[in-house]
This record gives C-alpha cells, structure tokens and sequence, in this order.
C-alpha cells in the first residue's frame, strides 16, 4: 500500500514567481485603515492554471515569524493582536475547473469597542486539496507537494498617531552564492505595521572617504515581529569599514545606527 506525505510551502511572495496549479491573482497582503463599528468588504482571487478540476479550502489561521527565519501559523486567538474574529468568508471550500477563476469574498466587522489602537491581523490560508486514492500496486512512499497561500489582512484601527518603533537586532556579513551580503536583522516593537527600508552608509575606516550608499528592498513589518534585510555589498573591496544604517518606513520614520564592519575575502 502506498503511503502518501504531504509538504506543505507557505507562500508569502507574488505568486508569479511560483509553478503551482493554483496562483492568488490579486496579492497576499491586504491592508485596510479601519474604524470601530464598521464593515468592509474585500475578496481574493484565484485562478486554476492546470488542466484538471482543483479543490481548495480557504480558512483562518493566526500568524508572526521572526529574523531568524521561523515562521508561525497558529490556530486563531494565539496572537492577541489577532483580527481573525472580525473576519467572515463567504465561503470555505470552492472546486475550480480547468483554467478557471473565482473570488472568495471576505467581511471585517470591526467591534465597537477596542481597547488598543495600532494594527491587528491574520491570514487566509488558501489550501489546494489533493484526492488521497490508496493502491495496493505498489509498495513504499508518495511523496506529495501542496502549495498553501497565506494572505495577510492587516486592519489598521485609529492608527493615525501612532509611530513605528523599530529596532536593530544584530548586523552580519555573510557569503551567499559566492556574493557578499550584508543582513540587518530588524524588529518591530511598536503596535503599528510598517514597510521600512534599511540603507547603509559605508566609509574607509582608514581615509573616512565615502565608497557608497546601499539600500535592501522595502519589507512589510508587522508588531512584535522581526526580519532580515538582506543588502548586496559583492562590489566592496575588502577593508575595514565604519558605516552608517538607516531604517525608514514609508513615512519616512528614520531610526539610525553606528557601526564598524570588515568586508573579508572569504
């Protein structure tokens, strides 16, 4: 009797960079500024690409992850900062035809009374579902593949007046396929979500001349969470540096840090 495993990848990156036979067509963060009292409405779209019928469940689940590349999906109400009771879906289970695509509704009803201003937040895990069919033919172990889709729905509740509070946890040069990488571990310690930037100022620790400013891409930062910022530093020479590292989110909130690093050649 075959034996089946499934491994499960959650997916937290544009599905266009993935080969799956079910891709989310319109983003996997949903940000919404709310009030207290109100409903508002938003939908996920999703698209069957292969060439048979798919079936797929869409649900709830509570979510964090951290700079060391841990990433959490718990049951609702484990993060207290969860919105996944305000959330309805219209429905839990759809069945796609070859080629075919559909969108899965949501309502947030977001309660009259909050006791804390700043972000809440879960996902919607779209699931596709994989027809077990056990045989006798053969013996040993099918391994199975399913790709799982997590849409975060941040909802931002009279968050106007709040600021980021972000903090740097360690600065790090690693090899990575042969490039040098500079990681920035960044944590969020402050109740709303942001999309910083990290930015280095590197000079000669010798000279005090400037060899340049170098940026990482904008990531999303949720509170009491942490992520890595990766920047490609391959073009520096090997040397002694002191160096400058900004962090700005999207208002332009700055927070800065002094450093020394060493660029080496291995």
């Amino acid at each position: 009797m075959i034996k089946r495993i499934f491994f499960f990848a959650f997916l937290i990156i544009p599905y266009l960079f993935l080969q799956a036979s079910i891709v989310v067509l319109n983003g996997l963060t949903h940000n919404y500024k709310v009030e207290s009292g109100q409903v508002y409405k938003g939908k996920v779209a999703i698209e069957n690409t292969g060439s048979k019928p798919q079936n797929v469940k869409i649900f709830l689940q509570d979510f964090t992850y951290q700079a060391n590349g841990s990433i959490n999906y718990t049951e609702p109400h484990t993060n207290e900062k969860t919105n996944s009771d305000w959330i309805k879906l219209n429905t839990n289970y759809i069945t796609l035809k070859a080629k075919e695509k559909t969108e899965v509704y949501y309502e947030i009803t977001v309660p009259n009374q909050l006791a804390k201003p700043g972000s809440y937040w879960s996902v919607i895990i779209v699931e596709p579902v994989e027809d077990v069919k056990p045989s006798d033919s053969k013996a040993g172990v099918n391994i199975t593949s399913i790709v799982r889709y997590a849409i975060q729905v941040i909802t931002d509740y009279n968050a106007e007046n709040i600021k980021p509070d972000l903090k740097f946890e360690s600065v790090k040069v690693e090899k990575e396929e042969g490039r040098q990488v500079l990681k920035i571990a960044i944590s969020n310690k402050g109740d709303i979500y942001c999309k910083p930037t990290a930015t280095i100022e590197m000079y000669n620790r010798k000279s005090g001349q400037k060899i340049g400013t170098f940026s990482s891409l904008a990531m999303g930062l949720l509170p009491q969470t942490s992520k890595s910022f990766p920047i490609d530093i391959s073009k520096i020479p090997p040397d002694k540096y002191n160096a400058v590292i900004i962090a700005t989110d999207e208002d332009e909130n700055a927070f800065a840090l002094n450093v020394e690093l060493e660029v080496k050649n291995d």
